[in-house]
Parts: C-alpha cells; structure tokens; sequence
C-alpha cells in the first residue's frame, strides 16, 4: 500500500502527518500530491472527506521554500471560517517545515507576511484593491470549495491577478457550470484529477453492492454517535463496531464512549460493546466472523472514508452499516459510494424529542407542497441548482423557515430539542497542567469528572496546551469542580484550576481533544 513517504514528500511532512495517525493516503492524495509537486496546474473533482488540505498543503509545502517574500501561496476558501479553520490546520503541519501560516478576518500575526495567506475571495480582492496585499510574489493560488463559493467574480479576480507563471489549483466537487467557465477561462493547460472521463453520464452496468445508510451529523458529532451505540445497543446488536480515520481519534472517542457508561475495546474482545477499528480488514473480519456473517454487529464511520477502496474495506463482504458525514462531505460520500457500488440511503436522527419535532416540520412540507404556488420559487432556486443538491437547498430552506417561525431569542423546535439533549451553558476553566506534563485530553477529563463526581457528559472542549489547559464545562457545575480539582495532584504537579478570563464558551462540535489533527478535506 502507498505510503506518504513513497509519493516523494519530506521526511518531516511524513513525520508529522503520522505524528497525527495520518498514514495511507487517500485516493485523491496519491493521485494529486506528485502533480502538484512538480508545480503543474490541478483541478481536482474532490471536496470535504477526499483529504484535500493535506494533498495541496504538503505538496506545497514540500515545494515552497519558507521565509521568502510573502505570501508564496493564496488559498481561498468559500468563507472566512472555513478559511481560519484551513489555516490552523495547516498551520500544525507548517511547524514541521518553518512556514508561517495566516487567515485575513482572524486574530493572526502579520498576515501579510505569510508565506501561506487563507481567505475568503471577497476579502482578499478588498485586500489588493487597498493595497494591504500583493500577488507579486505568489507562487501557487489554490481555490479550496470553488462550487460551494457564492463569489465566483472574485475567484475570477484573484485567478487573473496572480502572476501568469504561478501554480493554479481549483478544488470542486461538483464541477459546476461556473466553476467549468473559469477554468477555461483562466487556466487553458491543466490536470484533471480524477482524469476527465470521455463519457461522463452515470453507467447502470456497475456493481451493486446493496444498501449504505448514512445520517448527517449535527453540531456534535460526538453526541450523533453515542445516540447511535446506544439506540444498536438497545437493539438486537451485541456489539457496535466503529472505524476511524486515525489511532488519536479512535482513543479520544474510546475515552469519551467509556466515560458514558459504553466500554470500548479492540474488534472481536466479546467481553465489551463498542468495538474501535482503524485499520478497516481486522475490524470487519471481527465483525462478520461473530455470528457467521455479522448480523450481531453494526458497523460505523464516525469519519467518512477517504475514498472509494476504504469504504468498502470498511463496510463491504456484506457487512453493510452506517456513515456519520458532516453536510460538507455529503457529496464527496455520494461519490465515494457511487464508485464503489453501493446505495446510500438516509437515516433519520435518533433521539424521541428531536424525532417529534422532526415529523412536525414535515408534516408543515407536505402541506406547503400541496396547498402553495410554487412556480415563483422554482425560478428563484433554479441559478443554483447548478451549484447545490436539491436536498441541501430544501435543508437550507428550512432553516431558514425554522429561524423566521420563531420569536426572537427563542429556539426552534429542532434547536430546542438538539438542546435538552446536549446540556446546559458552557463555561471555559483554566487548569494548570498541560502537554508537558504528559497529559492527554481523556486523561484531564477523568482526573477532572473523578475528583469532582461530576458526569462526563457535563464537560464540552478540552485544549490542551504547553503548560495549560482549557476545559469546557457546564456553568451549573463549574463552581464543584473547581472546589474538588483546585490543589489536588495530577501526573504528580500540583493544580490549580479556575474561571478562564475568556469567560463564556459554546457547546463543542466533537468529541473531547487536545489538539486539532490535519483536516481531511
């Protein structure tokens, strides 16, 4: 199997790739990194859960030489959030080889003076109009989520500004209409990855491999997947067994399931429930060996596969099971699962409340789709039905329609429910242990929910740092905690634990962790 270290990148870029348990490369990653390291134009058919930042940002990495004139590469991204979020992780791979790293619209030092500069396409066009930014020294302009964009005249911009001899890489999935003028526009010699099919419409004479289900997870992942453990559990399955995309991830979640109450092991240890797998083969071997044929197990990805070969090593021999996927990756799935054969087929959330509410707002949709004239919309939404499903487009409707419904201040009915089920206001305490004491975020958590016989379920985020952590826990416990940790002993340091000047916090959007791995997309 291919390693990182076979595609030609720098011994530190492997190390530090695998220093956060990413080892094999996706498919997408094999076929991009060499391309781009050798500094051809790329556009890439792949999006969120192909791996993405990792293919463009260790070739570029690889290529670029750090502490020249600034910035050496642009990314933009379909937002100023997705572009802070970019540049932090890749700013955790950038310590390996000396480059600096920076968001425009974020608390970041000296932006300008970057070597990689992340942002959305309006700011940055808004940068070079006012003179705070220069393309003069750009070597390579990556356009990250060019179909998700509602900005394609400044992609068009920024492609036209940057200087003709640069690297061009436009990532999309779907290659919409817009995104398709642009790169004919803008970039006439290029390569295709995955290379163009002549005949690009969907075959029927391809396997079928049956049925996938998969359920969109909500702002807390973590929370999707012990709803589903549980709800298996209660079921007629012995066991839930759940792939991940790296050991860190697999012991975080450990930690976190085992603190709930669910026991977490290796595949085929029949002596606990939930199973944790990261390398696919052992853990659906395990699986269908129990029971001859693994009706006695449901299997799970809490991290959408990277490609077609790891889905069904995960979920293939008949095994079948379910897929956690963040609406971003949702396309990427469909084409994961398309390639591979297999059928995808969505589940609805878990959970009494939230299902109620659910049924309600449906039976609002019936009704609308009967009673209303819907021509008008029809013309309103057909500019971007070439850019969105028309599920994500029904979704972002009814979230609008949820916000209007309600009177100011006041949730919406998902929201309510989503609520009671995830705990109350987070407050951020400061707790004086951090990495150099040899602690990891399970570790804090138990140390912290021991001492102060508070439920683990109560805590939110933990960030461990050099010398210090943050912790997340809910405001009608934080004063408990504080009283029972404040003095105690952890990994033999005295600890000193109180309110974290940045005051409130919000409810996390993963499970507890320490620090954030490399981006997947």
């Amino acid at each position: 199997m291919e390693s990182f270290e076979d595609l030609g990148l720098r011994p530190e870029l492997v190390e530090a790739l695998s220093a956060e348990g990413v080892e094999v490369p996706t498919a997408f990653q094999r076929d991009a990194i060499p391309v781009i390291r050798r500094g051809n134009n790329l556009v890439g058919a792949a999006g969120p859960g192909a791996g993405t930042l990792v293919a463009y940002g260790t070739a570029l990495l690889d290529r670029l030489e750090a502490g020249g004139p600034t910035p050496s590469a642009l990314i933009v991204a379909p937002t100023a959030q997705m572009a802070r979020e970019l540049a932090e992780s890749m700013a955790q791979l950038a310590q390996s080889t000396g480059h600096s790293v920076a968001a425009l619209e974020s608390p970041w030092a000296l932006p300008d003076r970057a070597d990689f500069l992340f942002g959305a396409a309006g700011a940055l066009v808004s940068a070079i109009k006012e003179g705070r930014l220069s393309l003069e020294h750009v070597q390579a302009l990556v356009v990250d989520g060019a179909g998700a964009s509602l900005e394609p005249e400044n992609i068009d911009k920024l492609l036209e500004f940057a200087p003709a001899e640069a690297q061009r890489i436009v990532l999309s999935l779907p290659l919409t209409t817009d995104v398709e003028r642009l790169i004919s526009k803008r970039m006439p010699k290029t390569v295709h990855v995955p290379p163009r099919a002549v005949d690009d419409k969907p075959s029927d004479d391809g396997p079928d491999r049956g049925v996938l289900g998969y359920t969109v997870a909500s702002t807390n992942k973590a929370e999707d997947l012990l709803h589903l453990v549980s709800g298996a559990l209660a079921e007629d399955f012995r066991h839930v067994l759940v792939f991940f995309r790296s050991e860190d991830g697999a012991a975080d979640m450990g930690d976190y399931l085992t603190l709930r109450g669910f026991v977490a092991g290796a595949p085929g240890d029949t002596s606990v429930p939930v199973w944790l797998a990261v390398d696919p083969i052992p853990g659906r071997e395990a699986a269908l060996q129990l029971d001859g044929g693994g009706s006695a197990v449901l299997a799970l990805s809490f991290d959408v596969p990277g490609d077609m070969d790891v889905l069904d090593r995960r979920h293939g021999g008949g095994l079948g099971g379910m897929i956690l996927a963040l609406t971003r990756e949702v396309p990427h799935l469909r084409q994961s699962a398309f390639a591979a054969g297999y059928r995808l087929k969505p589940e609805a959330p878990r959970g009494e409340d939230l299902h109620d509410a659910v049924a309600s707002l449906r039976e609002r949709l019936v009704r609308a789709v009967e009673d209303e004239d819907l021509g008008p919309y029809f013309l309103m939404l057909e500019p971007l039905m070439e850019r969105f499903s028309a599920p994500e487009l029904a979704a972002a409707s009814l979230a609008l329609l949820q916000g209007r419904d309600q009177a100011p201040g006041a949730p919406s009915a998902v929201a309510a429910a989503t609520a009671a089920a995830g705990g109350g206001e987070l407050v951020r305490l400061f707790v004086s242990v951090g990495s150099r004491d040899d602690i990891g975020p399970g570790d804090l958590l138990g140390s912290l929910a021991g001492e102060s016989g508070v439920d683990g379920s109560q805590f939110g985020r933990i960030e461990i740092r050099d010398t210090f952590s943050l912790v997340e826990v809910e405001k009608s416990v934080a004063e408990k905690v504080i009283k029972a940790v404040n003095g105690i002993t952890i990994r033999g340091r005295s600890t000193r634990v109180d309110y974290d000047r940045g005051g409130r916090a919000t409810r996390q959007t993963g499970p507890p962790r320490g620090r954030k791995s490399p981006r997947g997309d």
